[in-house]
Order: C-alpha cells, then sequence, then structure tokens
C-alpha cells in the first residue's frame, strides 16, 4: 500500500528539486525529514511539506503504521515555462524562462 503528495506548478525548476529528491529516496520518514532540515536548498522546505502530508494521508486514509512509513519514490516532472524577455543591447530581446515543476512524493510501509 503506498500514499502519495503532489504539489504542482511549483515556481522552481524541476532540476533544482531533483538533486533534492535524491537525497531522500529510500529514507524512511523521520530520516528524510532531517536530511530536509539540514539541506540549503530551494526545494528543501517544498519537499519537507510534503513529505508531512503523504505521511498524514497514509496515516489517516490508509490507516498505516508511522513507524514504519519510508520514502519510495519521489520525482519531478516540468510544469509550465513562464516565457519573460530581457532587454539587450540594439533593440534585441533575450528570453528568459521561469521554469515550474510538478512535485510527487510517495510513502509506503515497511514489510
Amino acid at each position: 500500500m503506498e500514499a502519495k503528495a503532489t504539489l504542482s506548478y511549483a515556481r522552481i525548476s524541476p532540476r533544482k528539486v531533483g538533486i533534492v529528491c535524491d537525497l531522500i529516496r529510500g529514507k524512511s520518514v523521520a530520516q528524510a525529514q532531517a536530511i530536509l532540515m539540514a539541506t540549503p536548498k530551494a526545494a528543501s522546505p517544498l519537499l519537507s511539506k510534503l513529505v508531512k502530508s503523504a505521511a498524514a494521508n497514509a496515516e489517516n486514509n490508509f490507516h498505516m503504521d508511522a513507524s514504519k512509513l519510508y520514502v519510495s519514490a519521489t520525482y519531478a516532472t516540468p510544469g509550465p515555462i513562464l516565457k519573460r524577455m530581457q532587454p539587450r543591447a540594439q533593440g534585441r530581446g533575450y528570453r528568459i524562462n521561469k521554469r515550474t515543476s510538478h512535485i510527487t512524493v510517495v510513502v509506503s510501509e515497511k514489510e
């Protein structure tokens, strides 16, 4: 059995989120929270909230034991890109892509 939590349209690049996702994948929920608290990345608070939410979903909706939960999967997929223009010399405009992410955290119960 698994429970999941998702965050859609987060204003952070999926590449940046993926680095932090790799740190917590396969860890227990308590260990993942400790890692996220000590990681100085912009994605850490977002993932921390998602892990808490997924753990709460597992406990309340699926009646899983909180002490046996671990992060079985976590990933970030690209969302829509906000396209902006930066003025440059001689009337040109360079495009700036402001990327968004859809982040998913899945927790399961250890056997």
